[in-house]
């Protein structure tokens, strides 16, 4: 190389600052070479590419039908190879095993922390909120529930392990305090929006999963004071620090450019 890497010492030896910036240039290398591999493989075949997809609840019912639609798109607009994309919709923890284990080439979480062990990029943020039916009694109150209010409430409440729950269980921490037991336990957020409009417990769900709801005066937000309930949605997966080529960073590039979270009009 011309320039001295390693400075051997008395302890053993260290890089020097030239073999530091050789280090990093070294590793970026290596992945631009595993993904032009990965690359002329799939242009080698010529055939349909699959991708596998794991996902929150959250983001599966809310987001990723829009941006299998625009993938789609795109390569039809490319003429590329279309690729096959089987989603399996599960809570947070459930995600990171699956990419973890490589049953998944990519996969979506929300909450508050970033996860270990994988590698991971934001791509927006969602706003929880707590919802009830406007003819229940906490309808009217007038103040925000502070935490020890809303740590007292049986909620309808999603399953351990979600993100959602995490994210209301890391708020009412922050103050020292936990949420009460579950009135119920559900695993999707239709699941969780229909159960409140039903009667069931007030629960924390997506702002904008129930945007049409509240529009249209089915639900009403109880005012909080003190929760830090606005989550990070990301996308995780293993391997190099940059996605691997392919469909799986065309759908990263997809899910940061349409970030928002939309919803349905319930009937």
């Amino acid at each position: 190389m011309g320039v001295v890497l390693l400075q051997r010492g008395a302890r053993g030896s260290t890089l020097t600052p030239a073999g530091v910036v050789l280090e990093e240039w070294a590793t970026r290398l290596t992945d631009v070479a595993d993904e032009v591999a990965a690359a002329i493989e799939t242009l080698r075949t010529g055939r349909d590419r699959e991708l596998r997809v794991v996902a929150s609840m959250t983001v599966a019912e809310l987001l990723l039908p829009g941006w299998m639609v625009r993938l789609r798109r795109r390569q039809d607009d490319q003429r590329v190879p279309t690729t096959t994309v089987s989603l399996t919709a599960t809570n947070s923890t459930q995600v990171l095993r699956a990419v973890h284990d490589g049953s998944a080439d990519i996969g979506f979480v929300e909450g508050s922390a970033r996860p270990a062990g994988v590698r991971s990029t934001d791509i927006g943020t969602d706003e929880l909120v707590l919802v009830t039916t406007p003819d229940q009694p906490l309808a009217r109150i007038r103040k925000p529930l502070t935490p020890a209010q809303v740590a007292a409430l049986p909620l309808t409440s999603r399953e351990p392990g979600s993100g959602t729950r995490q994210v209301v269980e890391d708020a009412l921490a922050a103050h020292g305090l936990a949420m009460a037991p579950p009135a119920v336990e559900l695993t999707t957020v239709t699941a969780i929006r229909e159960a409140v409009r039903a009667g069931s417990a007030p629960a924390f769900v997506s702002r904008r999963a129930v945007r049409y709801d509240l529009d249209a005066g089915r639900l009403v937000v109880v005012r909080t004071d003190g929760l830090a309930l606005v989550r990070t949605l990301r996308a995780v997966w293993t391997g190099s620090r940059t996605p691997p080529a392919g469909p799986v960073r065309e759908l990263l590039e997809i899910a940061r450019r349409h970030p928002s979270v939309t919803a349905p009009s319930p009937a």
